[in-house]
């Protein structure tokens, strides 16, 4: 029995997405031409690309226009929530503290990250 596709876009997937999320509606043309310079690849494989993503529900396709719009699915911010909870759960363990605490320690945060963070600690305190 086949596997069932994951709904966790891959490296690829995740390039397609961004061009989406920063232009909006695009074409498989558009989206070619984007990626070209950076990928090397060729239009077939981006078609395909998008036949896939959209039988994952990671676009959604409007066959009303010719050519063919693509849109994400879903917002970014929804994305990058399913993206962080596959992470903390198969990376590690299921604790998000232990994510933070690597983040930290190979110098992902900023000062600003940390000020940020420290916001969102305190507003969460004054809900309880």
């Amino acid at each position: 029995m086949p596997r069932k596709p994951s709904a966790t876009p891959t490296e690829v997937e995740l390039e397609i997405l961004q061009v989406l999320w920063q232009r909006g509606s695009s074409t498989v043309r558009q989206i070619f031409n984007i990626l070209k310079p950076k990928r090397g690849t060729r239009y077939s494989t981006t078609l395909k690309m998008m036949q896939v993503m959209t039988e994952k529900g990671l676009v959604r396709k409007d066959e009303s226009v010719r050519p063919q719009l693509y849109r994400p699915a879903r917002p970014r911010e929804q994305t990058q929530l399913q993206l962080v909870d596959h992470l903390i759960q198969k990376g590690f363990g299921g604790s998000a503290v232990d994510l933070v605490l690597r983040a930290a320690a190979a110098n992902r945060i900023t000062t600003d990250d940390l000020a940020q963070i420290k916001r969102m600690i305190d507003k969460a305190k004054g809900k309880r």
